[in-house]
Formats: structure tokens, sequence, C-alpha cells
């Protein structure tokens, strides 16, 4: 028997977030992560974009204050979609890949200003979420 199918009977069910039709179409059509956070604030894709900005442009304090904002809006939309704060978040399942990127621009930044124990277990709970979702987000 498989380690894969003992962890499926033992553990959660992965946890799918729901799809954001309109934000990914508004993101298609051009419109800045900027003007969506303020009409759809519980995407946490949008949040996680101006991290994403923020952190490219070098403001890691603003980085993380985006990346922290789309890591806790992400964390409410797991809770309704009935996480109980444990499981997979798969990254490929494209709507999940909003809390992700979140999540690791959290730990990036983290990193950044010094805050090394919470980059850890930022680097875990990504880890635990999905084993290819750092690597799909570094690339």
């Amino acid at each position: 028997m498989s380690d894969e199918f003992r962890k499926n009977l033992l553990g959660p069910e992965p946890t799918l977030l729901p799809e954001e039709p309109d934000v990914v179409q508004r993101l298609a059509a051009g419109d800045e992560a900027v003007d969506l956070a303020a009409k759809h604030p519980t995407s946490s894709l949008v949040w996680a974009i101006l991290a994403d900005e923020a952190y490219a442009e070098g403001s890691t304090i603003e980085s993380y204050a985006y990346a922290r904002t789309g890591y806790h809006r992400g964390l409410d939309a797991l809770r309704r979609s009935g996480w109980r704060g444990a499981g997979p978040i798969p990254y490929s399942h494209e709507p999940n890949r909003g809390f992700l990127r979140a999540l690791y621009a959290l730990g990036r930044a983290a990193a950044s200003i010094g805050e090394i124990e919470e980059a850890e277990r930022i680097a875990v709970f990504l880890r635990e979420s999905d084993p290819e979702a750092s690597a799909q987000l570094a690339g």
C-alpha cells in the first residue's frame, strides 16, 4: 500500500478555493492590481500581485504589508471552504495560487526584514500546503 493512499485516508481532503472570474478577467484586461484591491479586497491574488510589485521596486515593507493582507484574506477564504488549519492546498488548483503566492511573498519579505522565525514558519506552511508550490513560485 502506498504512502499516498495511507495519507489520503488519514488526512484531510485538499482544500480548493472558489474561482474569482471577475478578478481574473479584469487582470487579463489590464486593470491594475491597486484598483482591483479596492473593488475585490478579499482576493489574495490581488494582494499577492501588489506584494510582488512592491518587492520588485525595492519596497520591502510595503511588500510585507500587502503579502500579510493577502495571507489573512486567504486564510479567511480557506476557512470558508472548509479548511481546518491543516491539509493540502494544491498549487495545481488555479484559484489556490493567489493564497499560495501571498504566502510565498510574505515569507520572502519576512526574510528580507530579518523576521527569520516567521520566514521559517511560512516555509513550513508552504511546504505542507503543497511541496511543489515553493519551486513553482520561485521559478
